[in-house]
């Protein structure tokens, strides 16, 4: 199973108070998708995660914005409560059938945790949890990216050696950088858009797979 990639976001003075405005003001800075725009779900629950839900509302009928999530939440805006989503976010993709890089919607997460949820896991969590997508999207397969230009590590994946094979090749590992270094773009400008739209205190981009995400991205981006 690929790993996944996270981005974990703690907001200064969050209370149970200004819970829904910094939804709403975070869910305004997705970069949505430009063919799946809107998000398509939302699911608040309250104590843990094995609670049943309070609320499951299917979104996938139209565009929904901020404003409709922030009013569905509204009259569940209590510090014991998680608040989740779905989206979808456009990235560079290899598509095997066409031998081309493209942009495709990839699914995105979001859950907004109050500070009483699953005894304050937001302390580890975040206030706001970002599932990115696949690590791969941002750091490559196999090592094959950054400072070891081109020296990919061994896979035992048939899939990935194959893949592997086909970017180590000189005429598409440029591209194959250039196309993740877009992606790793997108994620830190998103991050950028955050801090602006509400009070951060810190963030931190992580990983399943790696033991510094944020500074194998960083190496991803000053390779050349």
């Amino acid at each position: 199973m690929s790993n996944r990639a996270y981005a974990s976001i703690w907001s200064r003075d969050f209370s149970e108070d200004v819970l829904i405005e910094r939804w709403r003001a975070f869910l305004e800075t997705v970069p949505f998708s430009k063919e799946r725009s809107g998000f398509t779900e939302l699911v608040i629950r309250a104590v843990d995660e094995t609670e049943a839900p309070i609320l499951e509302q299917d979104l996938r009928s139209g565009e929904y914005g901020a404003d409709v999530l922030t009013e569905l939440a509204r009259e569940h805006a209590h510090a014991d409560c998680a608040y989740e989503t779905q989206a979808f976010w456009d990235l560079w993709k290899w598509d095997e059938p066409s031998g081309q890089w493209m942009q495709k919607p990839q699914p995105l997460g979001i859950v907004c945790y109050g500070s009483e949820f699953n005894e304050g896991v937001w302390k580890e969590q975040g206030h706001f949890l970002v599932d990115a997508g696949f690590e791969h999207f941002f750091t490559g397969h196999a090592g094959l990216l950054g400072f070891r230009h081109g020296r990919a590590e061994a896979t035992r994946d048939p899939d990935e050696v194959n893949f592997v094979a086909v970017m180590s090749q000189p005429e598409n590992l440029h591209m194959y950088q250039e196309k993740t270094q877009q992606n790793i773009r997108k994620l830190f400008d998103w991050m950028a858009r955050i801090e602006a739209a509400i009070p951060v205190e810190r963030y931190q981009l992580w990983s399943e797979g790696e033991d510094n995400f944020e500074a194998r991205m960083e190496e991803i981006l000053a390779t050349r």
